[in-house]
């Protein structure tokens, strides 16, 4: 058992990964942050509640402990932007998604801190994450890493206007082969209402889709971001809302479902 991470093997080619389900701040950095920084807004909250079909489908399930707000798993180590030209996040953030800050008296990271946390806490998930992929793969020939994100869905401060409240993400198609991205926009086209929904759109995937995704090694990533106004309050204290959850629950799983079919169909 990992401090860093949870995890549930399971029997199928299929991992859910959800690197920003953590909101745990270690009690050295709790101390500097503001108290708007110590609720942890920024995230994923409730997907392992969300994707509770994942068991029945065998699926393997690898959860963040930590928050971004200590280290973003779903960013590249180097910190370079995943969207040149698009407000940064960041590895290590020192802002909220709505630009409020996270430490007190401006405190700013120093490179050997953003070093330690790469080492303690992004390098421990992304080696579970490869080697659960390499084990899926080895074990079915294929593989389908499904990336399970969610966001409020107004944030002037990235993107204008209110996000789609699913928004379908493959790094414009590089991460998955087609037939298995057009399983899931099929099920989107047909089950979709009243939701609203977009593919490589603002979200593209973040670097853990663009980074395992392999097609032509059938290792096939996908992303899935839903605004939390899909199943949860937005705002403090982020309580999940069953009435709405339970309506968008059996559209993700059949997403999911689409998309295994279709992976190991293609396999043959």
């Amino acid at each position: 058992m990992s401090d860093i991470y949870q995890f549930s093997r399971g029997s199928a080619p299929l991992l859910i990964s959800i690197p920003h389900l953590g909101s745990q701040i270690p009690d050295a950095q709790r101390a500097q942050m503001t108290p708007t920084g110590l609720q942890s807004g920024d995230t994923d909250w409730h997907l392992d509640t969300l994707y509770r079909f994942a068991e029945s489908l065998g699926a393997s399930v690898l959860g963040a402990r930590y928050s971004r707000y200590v280290v973003d798993l779903n960013r590249p180590p180097n910190d370079e932007s995943l969207y040149p030209g698009q407000t940064k996040t960041g590895l290590c953030p020192t802002q909220t998604f709505r630009g409020d800050a996270l430490y007190l008296d401006d405190g700013v990271l120093t490179d050997a801190e953003r070093a330690r946390r790469l080492q303690a806490y992004w390098q421990p998930y992304h080696a579970k994450l490869r080697e659960e992929l390499d084990r899926i793969k080895a074990e079915h020939g294929t593989v389908l890493l499904w990336e399970a994100h969610s966001i409020a869905s107004v944030l002037p401060r990235l993107f204008e206007g209110k996000l789609p409240d699913l928004n379908i993400g493959t790094a414009d198609g590089a991460a998955c082969a087609p037939d298995v991205l057009a399983a899931v926009e099929a099920r989107l086209r047909a089950d979709s209402a009243p939701y609203t929904w977009a593919v490589n759109g603002r979200f593209k995937g973040g670097y853990i889709t663009r980074h395992y995704g392999r097609p032509a090694d059938n290792v096939h990533a996908i992303q899935l971001e839903m605004c939390q106004s899909t199943y949860m309050d937005e705002t403090y204290p982020y309580a999940y809302r069953p009435e709405l959850a339970d309506k968008v629950i059996p559209l993700v799983e059949s997403m999911v479902q689409a998309a295994l079919r279709q992976t190991v169909a293609r396999k043959g």
